[in-house]
């Protein structure tokens, strides 16, 4: 019968947690790791490799929790599934920042942006970078009871930079689209392109990270005797179901259709490569037509 144990005189869980429930988890982020590694490499969209990398450290994440059922005074396992559970929302959003920057640059609409895509791609991912980091070493504290609630707030910190980061992304995103859409409306003019759903599978996925990053904000903010880090299901509910949801969705509305030309997809940071704006250069490309014109 598994027991509470203590580490160093200190309790690490509130809990013990629950080995089915870890099992279970793990076993579906396996599946649907091993789908998105299928679905990449069939396509070859190489930038989606955050996202079976953040599926690699759920797993990960998920069976320390397993592994630590039985060895709840362990710091190995608390440590472990601690830091490669917070950190996959940081590699998802990676992925949707380059969704976005594919999407307009897709459609040729970089004058609809309120950034180029370029900029776009390197803002927010050095944005997620830099929240990645300060996660990492707030994680790395929290295994040193006298450092463990400075860790705390280092986490509080990189969480609140991390969802103050994806608001303004979300915010670009609906710029962009009602821009667009306005444009696309006035003009006349059909896409080729899914670039409606590929966005409303943004927002979908953003929100489920923006909820999942406010609650573990609030979870550390409430502290070790706090209710959500005292019971085991908010874990599941506000932050393993909202990143599986994450990886079905992108699964799902998959952004297979949005290939780059080889000079635009050489560098997927650097490349701006054929971005002129406007509907005559999506013309050009056969991206963008206007309903009036014969198809070739």
């Amino acid at each position: 019968m598994p027991t509470l144990q203590t580490y160093m005189g200190v309790y690490l869980w509130n809990y013990i947690p629950s080995l089915p429930l870890a099992v279970v988890f793990a076993a579906l982020f396996a599946l649907a790791t091993i789908l998105h590694t299928w679905k990449m490499v069939k396509t070859k969209m190489w930038f989606c490799l955050p996202f079976v990398i953040g599926g690699a450290f759920e797993i990960i994440g998920y069976a320390s929790r397993a592994a630590a059922t039985n060895a709840t005074g362990s710091l190995g396992p608390y440590l472990i599934q601690a830091i490669f559970l917070l950190l996959p929302a940081v590699l998802f959003a990676a992925s949707l920042y380059m969704v976005y920057s594919r999407v307009v640059r897709s459609v040729h609409g970089e004058s609809f942006s309120l950034t180029s895509p370029r900029w776009t791609t390197i803002i927010f991912v050095l944005g997620d970078w830099t929240c990645l980091n300060i996660q990492s070493g707030g994680s790395g504290l929290l295994s040193k009871p006298k450092k463990a609630k400075t860790g705390e707030y280092i986490i509080v910190a990189g969480l609140g930079i991390q969802i103050l980061v994806f608001v303004v992304f979300m915010l670009c995103c609906l710029n962009f689209h009602i821009r667009f859409r306005a444009h696309v409306t006035r003009s006349g003019a059909a896409c080729d392109i899914p670039w409606q759903s590929c966005l409303n599978m943004l927002y979908g996925t953003s929100l489920a990270i923006l909820l999942r990053n406010v609650y573990r904000m609030v979870e550390f903010i409430m502290g070790q005797d706090g209710y959500l880090l005292s019971t085991e299901w908010p874990v599941y509910v506000f932050d393993g179901a909202l990143m599986l949801l994450d990886m079905i969705a992108f699964y799902v509305w998959y952004p297979s259709q949005l290939r780059l030309g080889a000079r635009d997809s050489i560098i997927e940071l650097t490349s701006e490569a054929g971005s002129s704006a406007g509907h005559d250069h999506c013309v050009e490309h056969g991206r963008v037509r206007k309903h009036s014109d014969p198809r070739p």
